[in-house]
């Protein structure tokens, strides 16, 4: 059989900025796992054209929340043309039955241990409308042609994924209703002959939490030192309690890390983040950062305890404790979240129009604050944030690696600038109480 895969994008008429894309390892999973007798296609939409003539048998889609219409569309117009389409990703795994409506079959959750029986399944015209495993076995080796990634991608950084699933278990966070809430390993092996037959030198790690099993992210480490390569990551701020770890992290070509603060307002730091204080929180990052380490820190703005004058707090926080660089985002209600249900519960959602959730648009009734001034407020901050002034504050504490730091925080400037020009553009010029960037300085 001649099978697509393809990762929808959002918008066909709006590209997201390349720098801040991250690679779909789920293409490449299905393709390992695809049985050499069939021939496999992967289309990336943010880089390449979607030809709805292309010659196949099986188009697989992947998706989450924000691209799900974008996905259900190009599974409507496939399966028009008479192919078999199957859907997964994490919207999908949430919401099967609204997936089912424009499929034929939905993955729940992960591929490994289902996706070989559904090709044997199509072949023998026994197809399934559900797919799950909720313990896929992980010991095999998947191989990954990485060779197709596209060229075009800003950093050339290859995805590769050491664990799944997360202990925290945040409100708004699915992780856990797709992966659980134990962790489970990929053996180090399979890790580094992925690195090997890559020919990459620079990567990116998916994990939730790198350092989620501390022995083996110890382990993890020294097997990297020797392979001389540099990557980035997704880590607790939990971190910087363990030196050594961060030491081995170092040598093995840590160059930064993608840390949640979620919010650094004391009134909801117990509930958000996962140290239990502010100052501990400072002292950490301090750590990180000398170490030479890039902290890019997730902060999210929304919260039943955010006020207007949240904004300019974080903002503060973060300028004052030099944070490399800074994801400003709005909370998003995921379907499948518990934050989704209580905001659905209490009446507070604004619509379910999927392409909306996407951590930039709000489209929940905040608790002290109009929706409008929500999202007014975090196009501010992310302004406030990028400003030359406040990057040439911060190096203070990113001296180890200046380039990369200036050249990180000028891509993000562009893209706070274009929302900030959007913003006005609209006529959603009305600034939030305490919420003018110029004072913020």
């Amino acid at each position: 059989m001649k099978i697509l895969l393809v990762s929808p994008v959002r918008d066909p008429h709006k590209f997201t900025n390349k720098g801040i894309l991250i690679p779909q390892l789920a293409l490449f999973i299905l393709q390992g796992l695809t049985p050499k007798k069939h021939e496999v296609k992967i289309v990336e939409e943010e880089y390449m054209e979607l030809d709805y003539d292309e010659e196949c048998d099986v188009v697989a889609i992947s998706c989450l929340t924000s691209n799900a219409y974008r996905g259900y569309r190009i599974a409507d117009a496939f399966r028009e043309k008479g192919k078999i389409v199957v859907m997964g990703g994490i919207h999908p795994s949430l919401l099967p039955d609204e997936a089912l409506e424009h499929a034929d079959a939905v993955v729940i959750g992960e591929a490994e241990g289902v996706w070989e029986k559904i090709l044997d399944d199509i072949e023998s015209d026994k197809l399934q409308e559900r797919y799950h495993e909720p313990n896929p076995d992980l010991d095999r080796y998947i191989p990954k042609d990485f060779s197709t990634l596209s060229k075009k991608r800003i950093y050339n950084l290859v995805p590769l994924q050491t664990s799944r699933g997360c202990p925290y278990d945040c409100d708004f966070c699915c992780v856990t209703d797709i992966f659980g809430k134990k962790i489970k390993l990929i053996p180090i092996q399979h890790v580094v002959r992925d690195i090997k037959e890559s020919g990459g030198r620079n990567f990116i790690f998916l994990d939730d939490n790198i350092i989620g099993h501390k022995k083996y992210a110890r382990e993890l480490f020294t097997a990297l030192i020797p392979l001389k390569i540099r990557w980035v990551g997704q880590s607790s701020i939990s971190f910087a309690n363990d030196i050594e770890m961060m030491k081995l992290a170092k040598q093995s070509g840590c160059k930064g890390l993608f840390i949640g603060l979620e919010s650094v307002v004391e009134s909801n730091n117990h509930q958000y983040t996962k140290l239990k204080s502010l100052e501990d929180t400072k002292r950490s990052i301090k750590k990180i950062l000398r170490m030479g380490i890039i902290i890019q820190a997730s902060v999210i703005f929304g919260f039943d305890d955010d006020t207007h004058e949240t904004f300019r707090k974080t903002i503060n926080f973060l300028r004052k404790n030099r944070i490399s660089l800074a994801s400003i985002n709005a909370l998003t209600p995921y379907p499948g979240t518990r934050v989704f249900e209580k905001f659905k519960e209490a009446g507070r959602l604004l619509h379910e129009k999927w392409e909306y959730y996407d951590h930039h648009t709000v489209v929940f009734q905040p608790k002290n604050m109009t929706p409008l001034e929500l999202q007014i407020g975090k196009i501010i901050a992310k302004s406030a944030f990028s400003k030359i002034f406040s990057i040439a504050e911060r190096i203070v504490g990113n001296l180890q690696m200046p380039v990369l730091y200036l050249a990180a925080n000028m891509g993000y400037r562009k893209i706070a600038i274009a929302e900030n020009r959007i913003m006005r553009k609209s006529g959603s010029h009305q600034l939030p109480e305490n919420g003018n960037a110029a004072d913020w300085q």
